[in-house]
């Protein structure tokens, strides 16, 4: 057989290969919306039935303490502490982490709260880099602040989980909003189930939100096409994908931006890994792994109920930079923990959750980019049918659709009269366009970050951020 031969073969297999690949991730797609569905709607009836205000005061409530690692957010830094001051909890502290900022973020919160440095002793429960120093005011009496030399994330979180005082913390970002009773929300999983070492949140694009206080206060359409598909896009990674994760204990990411962790359970297993950019994920990886492997109980859930809102990137550049280092963060923690895939010993993470990951999150941006080239060209050959490959297109779009779709219905169940039936409508028009280059735009930055992992695997970029509106 000569060469032309064997790339006939590989055409036709490849092209089989992607409708199988396709018809399963879709039936996959499929189960784990009506799981949310049912899960989203089971925990709406019990929502009906309790009364969240009642614990505010339960001397059973866990004191919390909230970890702000910062590196540049002079824009926002003030507001959004003086937000979480602001929050539904009876005890807490803010723990504020400057990471080596080069710009005024230093300064700022050092004015604005007349803070100065105090003696501390602090235990070193996880290795970091140097503290410069630690601050207080009396006149704020749960807010710590920490100067530190440039670390990364990770290690300004294991310098707040150091200084931190009580056995919940939560892991926010710096431009993070979070509503008045979402701690509240997710803390009290940890009384419901005391087998709870984890809890994660839900995360919303505040983009077009207008939020005071962790409150929706309003909402217009943002102006940039890029905007509006991120909101579509986060409404069905999570309250598809990571509610169905969540209600079979295998999920493997709590986001970054808001989730609530026991702090001897990260203490147990050594506390983020500092020389990776996947930290979020890669320390609930490590959770399971080690909670399996001791053969000791546990839940990481979601709460879809308890929100926090974050800016999108406003540009392409980005979310270019975003999405490289998203992709990036997971191959790094999927071979890092390489040993659990397939592994028994790890259950339904070993069997299912790793290789979902490795074959359809990481390999699956690598077959869907094939698949713009080689499809095409086996037109050009004749080796493609044109019935099946316009049934192939019209599978694609319509899965991306009715998740979308699905997803924004689950949104207006859950927080109703967040949005009018007009922008609704407008939402689920982007939640078809986006089909049209825009996930496509996004496969490709995902394969980028695949090709430049080495290159760029210590690297986490920067996105440019507006001051949030209080």
């Amino acid at each position: 057989m000569n060469f032309l031969t064997y790339v006939r073969y590989f055409i036709s297999f490849f092209n089989y290969f992607c409708m199988a690949f396709t018809i399963l991730l879709s039936v996959i797609y499929i189960v784990q919306l009506i799981i949310s569905f049912v899960k989203v709607r089971k925990n709406d009836k019990t929502r009906q039935s309790n009364d969240y205000g009642r614990y505010v005061s339960s001397e059973n409530l866990l004191p919390i303490s909230l970890l702000v690692p910062a590196y540049n957010e002079e824009e926002n830094i003030v507001s959004n502490i003086k937000s979480l001051m602001k929050i539904d909890y009876p005890q807490f502290e803010i723990v504020v982490v400057n990471d080596g900022s080069t710009d005024s973020t230093h300064d700022r919160i050092l004015e604005t709260f007349g803070l100065y440095r105090i003696e501390s002793a602090v235990k070193t429960s996880i290795p970091t880099k140097e503290v410069r120093g630690v601050y207080y005011n009396i006149e704020y009496p749960n807010l710590i602040y920490i100067d530190k030399e440039n670390g990364g994330k990770s290690d300004a979180l294991n310098a707040g989980i150091n200084v931190s005082s009580y056995p919940l913390f939560a892991c926010l970002d710096a431009d993070s909003r979070i509503e008045p009773d979402a701690l509240l929300k997710l803390s009290i999983e940890f009384l419901k189930n005391t087998d709870t070492i984890v809890a994660g949140g839900l995360v919303r694009i505040a983009n077009g939100f207008k939020i005071r206080d962790g409150r929706i206060r309003g909402f217009s359409m943002p102006s940039k096409m890029i905007e509006r598909f991120q909101i579509v896009e986060y409404y069905r990674s999570f309250l598809s994908g990571r509610v169905s994760w969540g209600a079979t204990n295998s999920m493997l990411i709590v986001s970054g931006a808001f989730g609530v962790f026991k702090k001897q359970a990260v203490i147990e297993v050594g506390g983020y890994k500092t020389n990776t950019v996947g930290e979020d994920m890669e320390i609930v990886v490590r959770l399971h792994k080690y909670m399996r492997a001791n053969r000791r109980k546990y839940k990481i859930i979601f709460c879809e109920d308890a929100v926090c809102w974050t800016q999108g990137p406003m540009s392409v550049a980005d979310i270019r930079s975003q999405r490289r280092r998203w992709q990036i963060g997971l191959l790094d923690t999927l071979i890092s923990h390489a040993s659990m895939f397939l592994n028994p010993r790890y259950g339904i993470i070993g069997l299912l959750a790793i290789p979902y990951n490795w074959i359809f999150e990481l390999l699956g941006a690598v077959v869907e980019v094939l698949g713009y080239f080689i499809i095409p060209f086996s037109l050009v050959l004749g080796e493609l049918n044109m019935f099946f490959f316009i049934m192939y297109f019209i599978l694609a779009v319509l899965l991306g659709i009715i998740l979308s779709i699905g997803s924004l219905i689950l949104e207006q169940y859950t927080r109703k009269s967040t949005m009018s039936a007009k922008q609704c409508l407008s939402l689920s028009l982007y939640a078809m366009l986006e089909n049209f280059g825009y996930r496509q735009m996004i496969t490709l930055f995902r394969v980028e970050g695949l090709l430049k992992y080495r290159k760029l695997r210590k690297t986490w970029g920067t996105i440019k951020r507006k001051e949030v509106e209080q």
